[in-house]
């Protein structure tokens, strides 16, 4: 065989007198053309909505350090003494009721957002491959940078599906990206897309949504509650800057909505555990609307793709609930999901990412 001829995988395979058999990139490749992993960061979610699939899902998430940072001769007690011994059933239950014939909706959804993404690079970049990658669950971090490996992926951008940072979202992400990368022996460049809080696009594809939801009710409303995922304050006050990044975005999206700034809460949810978390709480919120017969309407505008926390704990569990106290009308409004703007502020993000970081070798959007 001569140097540079194929094997029977498609490799080009080279050597030189003397030298071992090296294996290059796949064929129809080169190494002066960069090939591009993107890979969008999620949080994760169960294989399935049943109690043995959330143990194994809760086991891998609260023995995160960066989600419970108690002393770990503490909460190994507390985690398989009690924890995951009652809270898998009840979440179970929870999951079964946004389930889809296609399996979790956070994981359908957000498959759907990465290859409409890739539909929309496609025509402006070369040489990109998306994926999805889960901080739990799959596929994993690992997966994906195996699968990068094998289709010749020489670096890698990363896209934390959360928009404002958080050590125990976008932070836990990105070390398990880093720690996996560091195990291989080529360790690819990395580029991270940092937190777009205050995006101009982001902003406008919250406001689109919202404002075609809101449209649709023909209601107006008297409250508008912007609810987002809760952290311990104590994380706050540790130095995390996801309080301050939530309220940017709130007033931004506040201005973009063309809202009376009186009658819209920033509002946080989905707190565990007895500690002091960001205040003012969702729940306790929706109460005291409900008392004043209030008709409100909530979005999440931390979450990009509607999951558990959106369809059960807002769109469930908190409207039943505001409804039996006397509220007048409640209305969810749903993620950013598949809507086209959010497609096309994703691109943008990773457009300018592509090419501050090659702009000789990848076209920049238009």
């Amino acid at each position: 065989m001569n140097r540079g001829d194929r094997d029977c995988h498609g490799f080009v395979r080279t050597f030189g007198a003397g030298d071992p058999l090296l294996y290059a990139r796949p064929v129809g490749t080169s190494f002066a053309t960069p090939r591009v992993g993107v890979v969008l960061l999620q949080l994760g979610t169960p294989s399935a909505p049943t109690p043995e699939a959330l143990r194994r899902y809760l086991g891998e998430f609260l023995w995160d350090r960066r989600v419970i940072d108690l002393p770990r001769a503490m909460w190994w007690p507390i985690l398989h003494g009690r924890v995951l011994r009652t809270r898998p059933a009840a979440s179970a239950k929870l999951y079964a009721k946004v389930w889809t014939s296609e399996g979790s909706p956070l994981a359908v959804t957000t498959d759907r957002q990465a290859k409409a993404l890739a539909d929309d690079l496609a025509a402006s970049h070369h040489g990109v491959v998306v994926r999805v990658a889960m901080r739990y669950g799959r596929p994993s971090i690992a997966e994906v940078l195996d699968e990068f490996e094998r289709e010749g992926v020489d670096r890698v951008l990363a896209v934390p599906l959360y928009p404002q940072y958080a050590g125990a979202t976008t932070g836990s992400s990105l070390q398990q990206l880093y720690e996996e990368a560091g195990r291989r022996r080529t360790v690819l460049p990395l580029r991270v897309v940092p937190p777009y809080f205050d995006d101009e696009g982001y902003i406008e594809a919250l406001a689109a949504v919202a404002k075609a939801s809101i449209g649709a009710t023909g209601i107006e409303f008297d409250r508008y509650l912007l609810s987002f995922h809760g952290l311990p304050k104590r994380y706050v006050t540790a130095g995390d800057p996801y309080a301050a990044q939530c309220a940017v975005t709130a007033d931004r999206l506040t201005a973009a909505l063309g809202l009376p700034r009186e009658r819209v809460m920033l509002t946080f949810q989905s707190r565990f555990g007895r500690e002091p978390w960001l205040e003012p709480y969702t729940d306790v919120t929706l109460r005291d609307c409900a008392a004043r017969r209030e008709r409100v309407a909530v979005m999440c505008p931390g979450f990009v793709a509607d999951c558990l926390e959106t369809l059960e704990e807002i769109g469930l569990t908190a409207r039943e609930a505001f409804l039996d106290a006397g509220g007048a009308s409640f209305h969810r409004i749903p993620c950013l999901n598949l809507h086209p703007a959010w497609t096309r502020a994703l691109a943008r993000l990773v457009s300018r990412e592509l090419h501050h970081w090659a702009p000789a070798a990848v076209a920049s959007a238009s």
